[in-house]
């Protein structure tokens, strides 16, 4: 038996489950759509409708669905099919505890390597979601703000702290399509711009505080007592 890494990427499980050129633009496009909460908690992904709208065949699709449940993003449930998760309000309580114990290490780390082409760059990102927000576009919104994490644990320059970030941003968009009560975007730009700031200053304690108080004040605004979202059509919101 060949050694394997113990942590495979989605891309590399679902290469070597179904390998299939297309598979990764759907796999992409099906991903986005969940963490901008296009696709709701709960809705059903039937291959066919999803091989129709993307144009590509049901070996492109599952093999995109598999690289999905991975990441957690999707249920595939025996008999039933594919359905984009809905954790439970005890997970959604132990994404964020992890998020909390693990990002603002990754911050202080980040304060401590960032480079001013860093900084350029987390500037520019602060810029695409101010943008994206006042044009109205709320789903490349809140995509871009997930987004935000993820490039702050880029900055850090520690590959399994990013790996971990990565895959806890991307179930808290599912998180917060169920549980968030506040009607503002999910985080608030004066909270990136203030630890951008500390990290262009270097502030490595600074920012790691920041960090905490960001990530608390998003666990304030999640309501795990109720959830009423409701799937639409898979088509409409796809096309």
């Amino acid at each position: 038996m060949k050694p394997t890494d113990t942590k495979d990427t989605p891309v590399a499980f679902a290469q070597r489950e179904k390998p299939n050129a297309r598979w990764v633009d759907v796999y992409s496009r099906l991903r986005e759509a969940i963490v901008s909460h296009c696709l709701a908690p709960g809705m059903k992904l039937p291959e066919g409708e999803l091989a129709s709208i993307y144009s590509v065949s049901r070996t492109a699709i599952r093999s995109a669905l598999q690289a999905l449940a991975h990441d957690r993003l999707v249920k595939l449930e025996p008999n039933r099919g594919a359905f984009v998760a809905q954790p439970s309000k005890q997970e959604a309580r132990e994404i964020f505890d992890a998020r909390l114990l693990i990002e603002p290490r990754v911050a202080a780390l980040a304060a401590s390597a960032a480079k001013r082409s860093d900084i350029v760059c987390l500037r520019r990102h602060l810029e695409d979601e101010k943008e994206a927000l006042h044009a109205g576009q709320v789903g490349a919104s809140i995509s871009l703000s997930a987004r935000f994490h993820v490039a702050v644990a880029e900055v850090a320059a520690h590959t399994i702290l990013k790996e971990l970030v990565t895959d806890l941003v991307s179930r808290s968009s599912l998180i917060i399509a169920l549980y968030w009560r506040r009607r503002d975007v999910t985080c608030e730009s004066h909270a990136h711009h203030a630890l951008v700031d500390a990290l262009a200053r270097h502030e490595l304690g600074h920012a790691s505080e920041l960090m905490a108080d960001h990530l608390a004040d998003l666990v304030a605004g999640l309501d795990l007592t109720s959830s009423d979202i409701r799937p639409g059509s898979l088509a409409e919101v796809l096309r």
